[in-house]
């Protein structure tokens, strides 16, 4: 296939074009600087405009990932940053594809559309919950519609915490607990929807190959585990105590309101259209995934 995707430059964005390539498939980037690759195209989401030639000699498919980063205290200019940098983007590229008759659209999406599950087992078929990324996640997936009402197939990759030694939720967990600083936040009972990268992205190409599979699609293991579960599942890993739980009110001083949506949420979602689907897991285990992924760094101790 001839495959264009934003948002190469990312944790996921550069192992997908790389695994796209080596299975076969043209891959074309979009960039927001001046080109220096023969595979790069120019784009500006913000005044909507693309480089004409991206779209040149008959697109199969358009991967969009761009958003920037939840993590941080979010303030008024953050969180109107966190919105346009994936609103925009979805929308300049869903009615690119909707202008060029590109037969499939798979644009970045988050389970955070859920909002606070609870202990409830969630699945495609659950409404939007409340807060600030519910909210943003209505908004960044109906800027696709434009796509989807052109005919086009539109598949919304609602995705979890991902897994990887390169960046992501490891990045930040690790350091506190390989110094002993380490613990479950708050009273750890709340659920983490994780994935490794290895899986995200096969189910990105799996999901590229399967013209039967449209609309929103849990990106998650199937198995949830707890922040308690998970933190001490990364201690064993890593062969460190984690005995300093951090209360919540303390994650909330430091995270301020992104507190309660990212660090002390509980997700319980599982990944149904997936599993339906026919899509294999690599990794459905959480103890098997992150010793997987951590495999490479411990060994070189």
């Amino acid at each position: 296939m001839l495959i264009v995707v934003a948002g190469s430059t990312g944790l996921i964005g550069r192992t997908v074009v790389s695994e796209l390539r080596e299975a076969g498939h043209e891959v074309r980037r979009l960039v927001r600087r001046d080109p220096v690759a023969e595979d790069e195209h120019e784009w500006d989401p913000s005044s909507g405009t693309i480089a004409r030639e991206a779209f040149d000699d008959g697109v199969d498919a358009v991967v969009n990932l761009c958003g920037a980063s939840f993590q941080g205290r979010w303030n008024a200019a953050r969180k109107r940053y966190i919105r346009a940098s994936r609103i925009e983007p979805a929308r300049t590229l869903a009615e690119a594809v909707a202008k060029h008759g590109v037969p499939t659209l798979l644009n970045a999406s988050s389970l955070s559309f859920y909002g606070n599950t609870g202990d409830v087992v969630t699945d495609e078929t659950a409404g939007e919950g409340p807060g600030f990324l519910a909210e943003m996640v209505v908004d960044w997936e109906a800027a696709t519609a434009v796509a989807r009402d052109a005919g086009s197939r539109v598949v919304l990759l609602r995705t979890g915490l991902v897994l990887s030694p390169d960046g992501g939720l490891l990045s930040l967990l690790r350091p506190p607990i390989q110094f002993g600083l380490g613990g479950r936040l708050g009273d750890g009972r709340q659920y983490v929807a994780w994935i490794s990268l290895p899986d995200e992205i096969a189910a990105i190409r799996f999901l590229l190959d399967n013209p039967d599979v449209s609309g929103p699609v849990n990106l998650c293991a199937p198995e949830p585990v707890t922040n308690d579960e998970f933190t001490r599942a990364l201690g064993r890993a890593l062969r460190r105590p984690v005995l300093l739980p951090v209360p919540k009110a303390v994650v909330r001083a430091v995270l301020g309101e992104a507190a309660d949506e990212l660090a002390l949420i509980s997700l319980r979602v599982v990944p149904r259209v997936l599993c339906d689907a026919g899509f294999t897991f690599r990794h459905a285990d959480f103890g098997t995934a992150l010793a997987d992924v951590l495999r490479p760094s411990l060994s070189g101790r």
